[in-house]
């Protein structure tokens, strides 16, 4: 397993500090509509459940939470689709953008310009994807072996060390069982979701390439209609 790269690092800090609220809540929201499709009964629908933990993580309002629920019911609100787009960036990395949208000759054209402006392009359907693995994350805080022992035994796949938390592996129909298992543990589970992970990493170590790479992933991951961004870049340069 790859892990993590400094892109993840500063992606999960970045949504913390993120001073635009409006635009965290929207994306969140949108994620929660489209869970919810499964089922309205977050005890029933695990997808569902982590997108609610994941916006009350965000300190996102009760009634802004319900109000994407609701949108399932109601007829008059704009339908979201699920779109993923591939590309690719300087240095030949491989990126994949996850999107919600109810206009894709809106998103699309989004996208495109955000790569293109930044040194991307939007890559075949397939030319990216294979690159990478579906797979559970997240992250507990790290606390020695017994905490390691405690994630293996939960039925985690992979544990990498990443400061003072481990980022936990899963394969994809396991992660609402291991998350479960790890609450129950008494573990404090942050960012729990399905991310597209690399299979191996390409090596960004020329800071000025870095600095490139970070200035595209922050374009395509501000986009409105953007609900996640992975790549297989692994950024060890130091970057601002």
């Amino acid at each position: 397993m790859s892990g993590h790269s400094k892109w993840s690092t500063i992606k999960r800090e970045k949504g913390a500090k993120d001073a635009k609220r409006g635009a965290v809540f929207t994306k969140i929201g949108n994620q929660i509509a489209i869970a919810a499709r499964s089922g309205i009964d977050p005890v029933m629908n695990s997808a569902l459940a982590m997108a609610i933990e994941k916006a009350k993580q965000a300190n996102m309002p009760a009634a802004n939470i319900q109000r994407a629920i609701d949108r399932v019911a109601d007829k008059n609100a704009a339908v979201l689709e699920e779109v993923t787009y591939e590309g690719m960036g300087p240095g030949g990395i491989g990126i994949i953008i996850e999107t919600a949208t109810d206009n894709k000759n809106r998103t699309f054209p989004d996208v495109r310009t955000a790569l293109t402006k930044n040194g991307g392009r939007i890559a075949d359907a397939g030319s990216v994807m294979f690159q990478f693995s579906r797979k559970g994350v997240m992250t507990v805080p790290a606390g020695g072996e017994d905490t390691l022992l405690t994630v293996l035994d939960a039925g985690a796949e992979d544990v990498v060390e990443e400061g003072d938390s481990l980022v936990v592996y899963t394969d994809q129909k396991d992660l609402a069982k291991v998350r479960a298992a790890l609450v129950e543990a008494g573990l404090d589970v942050q960012n729990a979701e399905l991310q597209y992970v690399p299979n191996s990493a390409v090596p960004v170590e020329d800071p000025e390439q870095a600095q490139k790479v970070m200035k595209l992933l922050d374009a395509l991951d501000d986009l409105d209609d953007v609900t996640n961004v992975h790549t297989n870049a692994d950024i060890t340069a130091d970057v601002e």
